[in-house]
């Protein structure tokens, strides 16, 4: 008896389960260069190529915002690279904010020391 009021009770929250409503997709705004699905990609290649957290080009509570002057710069950034990877044949990415930034907010602009 007590098996049955189990699998019942197990039922009855599967049910439940299935009919709770399901979280909307976020609703990027003011994309410009990235597509809805390679954002969470792309901020983060962001965030490990140059070694800085969201706050460094957006604004807090208003993603969309393009009123840091770093968030401009850095979509110029992204459809440079989006350029550069659309000229190789083979459809790879080949670069991307590692390739200059290595980590670092501002790029390298000379090889390193030997």
């Amino acid at each position: 008896m007590r098996l049955l009021i189990l699998v019942f009770s197990l039922c009855g929250i599967a049910l439940l389960a299935q009919d709770a409503p399901k979280p909307a997709a976020p609703a990027f705004k003011n994309l410009k260069v990235l597509k809805p699905a390679d954002i969470r990609a792309a901020m983060g290649m962001a965030t490990s190529g140059l070694g800085v957290q969201c706050s460094e080009c957006h604004v807090q509570g208003d993603n969309g915002s393009d009123d840091k002057p770093s968030k401009v710069t850095a979509r110029m950034m992204f459809q440079m690279t989006q350029e550069i990877n659309a000229k190789f044949p083979d459809g790879k990415m080949h670069v991307s904010c590692y390739s200059c930034h290595r980590g670092q907010k501002e790029p390298l602009m000379a090889a390193p020391k030997a």
